[in-house]
């Protein structure tokens, strides 16, 4: 049968595909037999179109597709028996145990003295970095606690230096009652002209050596425990059994034996024990309300007494050393002595307010003269340092009860016009503070 021309069997038209080495049609990944191209001449092949000579209408050919021929269209694959799909086995190995091996020894860590530690830097922190800084010198610059240590040191070296400057004398009675409540200061003012120039006599109006020394001023300051102290005056011309002596005036005790004498008087007078006791002369009060700058004082009524060396003014005023010592020293007014105990109240309570003011306590040009005078003025017992003096003013700041001892009445006897105790306020002010 003879063989027709384009043909679909490759058989017929061997002209037209491309032969292998065996003669047979090559076929494609599909089976089907790859076909010549068909030669064309330059001359033959189109000329390229430009895109802007094409008309409008014409379509954009898509060169990524690839045109076949209307013929290799029509062509079916070759169809090829389908296999079965048989997943390859692989053959299952042996599984072999290995070995446990245990872990070598190592030799513990040495842990990294404190020089070696690295140092982080304060930037690689707020950057979250973990980059490790060499650890800078630091610089031998005094720290706060080289500081504190030196004020430390000064303070300590300042107190034990003004408590050597402090005179002392024996004020413990030989014979004592027994221990009360609290703590319990004998204030004393002494009409001591010990010290005093001609030149300061003069200014204070003290006079001249009177002999044998009183006092002008007595208190009894009890601090208790807790709660408020109280600052009790006992008038200088109380009617009371000095030991030894039988019935005087009590500042008549200081003069017949001194702080000791007077000291035990007051313990037998008024039950209550006697633990410390202070002493400031005339010079001294003088001195120390200078060292301050003056005390504020409200004078209730005209005061004027040539004896004291003072003429002042109802109102509020600023008094130097020679008033105040005249401010507390007068009797020139309506009830004599008891106006007095109750002025020189006033000032030891302005005195204090002054001295821990921090006008005083800031300026060194004030505290510096106060703290070197200071302890030259006053007199404490044997037993009594700068640092118990010190809770004087304290506690006098943090509030005080100031009284008087009750009088009954006034009495003219041999020593003279003496102040007679109310018996029984009496006991019952000193039962207050036992």
């Amino acid at each position: 049968m003879p063989t027709t021309p384009h043909s679909n069997d490759p058989r017929d038209n061997l002209g037209d595909y491309v032969l292998g080495k065996d003669g047979k049609p090559v076929v494609d990944r599909y089976g089907r037999p790859v076909r010549r191209r068909p030669a064309q001449s330059s001359a033959q092949r189109p000329e390229p179109t430009r895109y802007d000579d094409r008309p409008r209408h014409q379509p954009v050919r898509d060169r990524t597709r690839v045109e076949r021929p209307a013929e290799r269209r029509t062509e079916r694959p070759v169809e090829r028996p389908r296999q079965e799909y048989q997943p390859r086995r692989i053959p299952e190995r042996p599984v072999q145990q290995r070995p446990v091996q245990q872990p070598a020894q190592r030799p513990p860590r040495r842990q990294p003295r404190p020089e070696e530690q690295p140092v982080i830097s304060k930037q690689t922190q707020r950057a979250g970095q973990p980059r490790v800084a060499r650890k800078r010198r630091q610089a031998k610059v005094p720290g706060c606690a080289a500081i504190l240590a030196t004020i430390l040191v000064l303070v300590l070296a300042g107190t034990l230096l003004t408590d050597a400057r402090m005179q002392r004398v024996q004020a413990t009675p030989e014979e004592r009652i027994a221990n009360t409540a609290g703590t319990n200061w004998l204030l004393v003012g002494s009409d001591s002209r010990e010290g005093l120039s001609q030149e300061d006599i003069d200014r204070l109006g003290t006079g001249g050596d009177i002999g044998s020394t009183r006092t002008d001023t007595i208190m009894l300051l009890h601090l208790p425990l807790t709660g408020k102290a109280t600052l009790m005056s006992i008038p200088r011309d109380s009617y009371v059994a000095v030991p030894g002596y039988g019935y005087d005036k009590i500042n008549a005790a200081f003069a017949f034996g001194g702080p000791q004498l007077l000291a035990a008087t007051v313990e037998q007078a008024t039950g209550l024990r006697v633990d410390r006791y202070a002493e400031i002369g005339m010079g001294g009060l003088a001195r120390v309300t200078d060292a301050v700058g003056g005390v504020e004082i409200c004078v209730a009524e005209p005061i004027d007494d040539p004896l004291a060396n003072l003429n002042v003014q109802p109102g509020c005023q600023r008094m130097d050393g020679a008033t105040g010592l005249g401010y507390v020293r007068t009797r020139a007014t309506a009830q004599g002595d008891l106006d007095r105990v109750a002025r020189q109240r006033e000032f030891l309570g302005a005195l204090v307010d002054r001295v821990l003011s921090p006008a005083v306590l800031l300026n060194p040009f004030r505290f510096i003269p106060l703290a070197w005078t200071v302890p030259t003025l006053f007199v404490v017992g044997n037993g009594d340092h700068v640092w118990n003096l010190a809770r004087i003013p304290l506690a006098m700041r943090g509030g005080i009860e100031t009284v008087t001892i009750p009088i009954g009445n006034f009495m003219d006897t041999e020593v003279g016009n003496v102040v007679i105790w109310d018996e029984y306020a009496a006991e019952e002010l000193f039962s207050s503070l036992r």
